[in-house]
């Protein structure tokens, strides 16, 4: 079997297998060798911003001169971004090693009456080998769906566990409160182990609070208190950081949304709690996270060009308080597109109210959960927008986007799909 051949079978999986009791993920860790034991390992979970927490925490490590894993999902072009080492996507030859080894495991498991590993199970046991086999000393590690139940809770002694802000998304799994989806995320608490959470919200941080206390584990609260904005402009953020007991630290993001400021200070903060751990320099830190790349999150792809993964009621509510900040003084152009299980009607009525877009190119992705372009175009006239086309090919849209974009602002917004094919149309189209 080759590289596309396995890329082309992991992608078959979810037709023909079903979720499995952490036992199970267990039991095939154990036959692979137990490659995730002697790795210094930092688990994240949340609704939004884990993605971005994991990234600003490798950006540091490697300011520090250390080796990292990061284990992120889901991937926006090619399955290989799920596995990075030292900032760098694995090679193909790499994750085709790595499949072969834990299908071989699988079918023997199988052999025995066992059910073969899920999607993210086998991605999961296939990134503890590749991180193991590379020498990662350091593997950041985001949660796939929730935390209680996930593949990567498996993970028994972490150095940290981290949970980002909770909002309503996958409730058909997580449960439809914001105290339920905090229990299931605070699931990765484990006895002992410190774990630092945004507390901005009372409900879920209560829940997390009363998580750590019954497991023995520290807890560490961030509160939005902590960190104050001193300047906001296209080329990102700078803050002040102000750590409990009165010492302050100057940081800089090269994002433009407000809400990077909470996920940037979470890493922060973790890296300040495990300072005796990995003893970088809190000056190297900072150099560490103002040098961070995390593709569509508030990227700017090119000049005025912002791409952001933004898919869920929390996500486009932080995107439509961001780009409503820029759409004072600039112009705004959205290309937006949406898939048929989340709440489009609601996000786009958000983002009219919110920013008033000067001009919409409605575009769809194709597959099972498509909505055709001119159905999300219809919601945005109905919802109050005069200049609103629908464009159904991604790669023409974004050109007519651009068309009208002038020399104002464009956002491309609404599902992590939409910024992968955007990613993958850009790469093509500048060379």
């Amino acid at each position: 079997m080759n590289y596309t051949e396995a890329v082309d079978y992991i992608e078959t999986i979810p037709k023909f297998t079903v979720k499995h009791p952490p036992e199970h993920t267990r039991e095939l860790l154990s036959r692979l060798g137990n490659p995730q034991e002697g790795i210094k390992i930092i688990h994240v979970a949340g609704t939004n911003g884990k993605g971005s927490v994991c990234a600003y925490l490798n950006a540091m490590l490697l300011a520090g001169g250390k080796k990292t894993g990061l284990f992120t999902s889901p991937h926006l072009v090619r399955i290989n971004e799920r596995f990075q080492i030292n900032g760098e996507d694995v090679s193909d030859e790499q994750f085709l090693d790595a499949f072969l080894k834990v299908e071989k495991a699988a079918k023997e498991y199988e052999a025995e009456g066992e059910g073969h590993p899920s999607y993210f199970e086998t991605l999961f046991l296939m990134g503890m080998l590749i991180f193991k086999e590379a020498g990662v000393e350091y593997l950041v590690m985001e949660t796939g769906l929730g935390g209680r139940l996930d593949a990567t809770n498996v993970v028994e002694k972490p150095l940290a566990c981290i949970i980002t802000s909770i909002s309503r998304d996958h409730t058909e799994y997580l449960g439809d409160t914001l105290e339920a989806i905090a229990g299931e995320k605070a699931g990765i608490i484990k006895a002992g182990v410190p774990v630092i959470y945004d507390a901005s919200q009372p409900g879920p941080a209560s829940v997390i609070a009363a998580k750590a206390k019954e497991m023995g584990s520290p807890a560490w609260p961030m509160e939005p208190s902590f960190y104050e904005m001193k300047t906001q402009s296209r080329e990102g953020i700078t803050f002040t950081f102000a750590y409990p007991g009165g010492e302050k630290a100057e940081l800089a993001i090269p994002y433009v949304a407000k809400y990077q400021m909470m996920n940037a200070s979470l890493a922060f903060y973790t890296m300040h709690i495990l300072q005796d751990v990995h003893d970088i320099p809190k000056n190297v830190l900072a150099e560490g996270l103002s040098k961070i790349k995390w593709p569509c999150r508030m990227e700017m792809a090119a000049p005025g060009v912002i791409i952001d993964g933004a898919h869920n009621e929390d996500g486009v509510a932080q995107f439509v308080s961001t780009a409503g900040y820029f759409a004072k003084e600039n112009e705004i152009t959205i290309l937006f597109t949406a898939v048929a299980d989340k709440h489009y009607h609601e996000m786009i009525g958000e983002i009219c109210e919110g920013i008033h877009p000067s001009h919409v190119v409605a575009t769809q992705i194709d597959g099972s959960r498509v909505v055709p372009a001119e159905v999300l175009a219809e919601d945005f006239r109905k919802a109050g927008c005069t200049d609103v086309c629908a464009e159904p090919e991604i790669g023409a849209a974004y050109e007519k986007a651009l068309g009208k974009k002038g020399s104002g602002m464009l956002f491309c917004v609404g599902s992590l799909y939409l910024a992968g094919e955007l990613k993958a149309y850009l790469a093509k189209r500048n060379g």
